[in-house]
């Protein structure tokens, strides 16, 4: 079977990751990566990509590039999705899938207009621990489920960044809303809404209440409330104000309860929380993630989350944005 040619544009800290895990698919082989810091590329070339673009149009034209995984920011998103699409790669988009509702829906119809695979980056969905709920869920062993408490709470866009021992201030992108679509929760909710629907279905209302501890332009916490098609209720609490990291979901049926935690993708931190909490599991989601996609690729399958759920997401997440609620 050929193997399937990945490009990576975008080699911030998940394009790293992607990197890092395409060289361990099997079925997959890294053609070449894409990005404007000669840094980064230098790093890439030491894992022995031998293809290094500073511009993706040109990662985008080579014939052995069959899909690409985009990790760009969020306000680049749409122009390397649509000319991906145009060129006829396959693509991994990392979430949020656009900034806004109309750029999203640009995306996904130029995914089917172009016959092309679209996958939205959702890790927690391959997360054992995250995928056991679902099927505890599905199989009734909890009951009819009433409500589910999610937390994502870490320290954000402030999180420590560095080339060696060189700190690299944060990039300005993420503290404007023209790029960013928003704050903690575009960035962080959009994982445990994309969670939470599929746990429990299509949302049927959701309301926030945004926090500003640090006065930026954008909200950097928010808990929102969200009614689902099954009946189920859910508590999303995000934050970008701790050093402490917490990413969490408990899940209350009439039958049992269940609990997931996802460890941090550092090494070292997911060893110190595995002997903390006496879980030897270790989870790569990412790595299993890249699988499935390839998986499909290979197998002219459809890949999930497809682009049509991420746009599911931001639609829930435009909602929450226009029903506020206020706390005296």
């Amino acid at each position: 079977m050929k193997k399937i040619g990945l490009g990576i544009v975008g080699l911030g800290y998940i394009g790293n990751l992607h990197l890092r895990h395409s060289l361990k698919v099997p079925d997959a082989r890294l053609v070449a990566v894409a990005d404007m810091s000669k840094k980064a590329l230098a790093r890439a070339r030491e894992t022995g990509v031998k293809k290094l673009f500073t511009n993706y149009e040109d990662l985008l034209k080579d014939p052995e590039v069959d899909a690409v995984v985009i990790a760009l920011p969020t306000h680049l998103h749409l122009d390397c999705a649509l000319r991906a699409a145009e060129a006829g790669k396959h693509v991994l988009l990392e979430k949020p899938i656009a900034k806004n509702l109309e750029e999203a829906k640009q995306i996904v119809i130029a995914a089917r207009r172009n016959s092309i695979k679209l996958m939205i980056g959702y890790p927690l969905r391959f997360n054992s621990l995250f995928r056991d709920i679902k099927e505890k869920i599905q199989s009734g062993t909890l009951g009819d489920v009433e409500v589910a408490y999610s937390t994502f709470i870490s320290s954000g866009p402030f999180l420590h960044r560095a080339e060696g021992h060189t700190p690299i201030p944060v990039p300005e992108w993420w503290f404007h809303a023209e790029s960013t679509g928003g704050g903690a929760l575009i960035d962080l909710g959009s994982h445990l809404i994309n969670l939470t629907r599929w746990y429990f279905g299509e949302v049927t209302d959701i309301k926030s209440h945004l926090r500003h501890r640090f006065n930026l332009e954008s909200e950097d916490g928010a808990v929102c409330l969200a009614k689902f098609k099954s009946g189920a209720l859910a508590v999303i609490n995000v934050g970008w104000f701790s050093q402490s990291y917490k990413l969490a979901i408990e899940v209350f049926g009439s039958v049992s309860n269940a609990y997931a935690e996802h460890t941090s993708s550092n090494p070292i931190m997911t060893v110190a929380q595995a002997l903390t909490t006496g879980t030897t599991k270790l989870h790569w989601p990412h790595l299993a993630e890249l699988q499935h996609f390839v998986h499909c690729l290979s197998n002219d399958l459809n890949p999930s989350p497809s682009g049509e759920e991420g746009l599911k997401d931001l639609q829930a997440i435009t909602q929450a944005y226009k029903n506020q609620f206020s706390l005296i």
